[in-house]
């Protein structure tokens, strides 16, 4: 199993060049083999350049909706699908477990993966607890609804909240 990730870059009107492209690469692939959001300076570490270089591009990189800074742009708070932060999606899959930014980064961190997992949160409404396994790249209860309050054309609006 390949524990490197693939991932479609939104076409926007912010145009990423190929060191961003990069950079964007090898964030995500810190990420993934170390568990958790990689520094600026852990990254600017294994690719060669000053911390601020990686700053600069992670800033690119947040306005092209390629990743999220938190609030004070010096971290990653999401390399969606996977979150940097603790949240109600939790995921365990290639061994480890992952926080997701809601429940469709939840399926979403299995398939960037490449591998079956098992996805735990709760329901919003009544509070039980949800366990849905993923399994061949499907989940194991067609039953379920996912249901987005915010229309998808106004996620990045406010991507936290959504």
């Amino acid at each position: 199993m390949s524990l490197t990730p693939t991932f479609a870059i939104e076409v926007r009107s912010i145009a990423m060049d190929d060191v961003d492209i990069e950079l964007r690469n090898v964030t995500y692939q810190m990420f993934v083999r170390a568990g958790h959001a990689p520094t600026a300076e852990t990254i600017a570490t294994a690719i060669g350049v000053p911390a601020d270089d990686v700053l600069q591009g992670w800033a690119r990189l947040h306005d092209a909706h390629a990743l999220v800074l938190h609030a004070d742009g010096r971290e990653i708070r999401m390399a969606n699908p996977f979150s940097a932060v603790p949240t109600a999606y939790r995921v365990h899959a290639a061994d480890r477990w992952w926080y997701a930014n809601c429940a469709w980064d939840a399926l979403g961190i299995c398939a960037a993966l490449h591998c079956d997992g098992t996805i735990e949160t709760s329901c919003a409404d009544c509070g039980d607890s949800i366990t849905v396994a993923v399994r061949d790249e499907r989940p194991d209860d067609a039953s379920l609804l996912f249901h987005c309050l915010v229309p998808a054309n106004q996620w990045w609006d406010d991507i936290v909240f959504t």
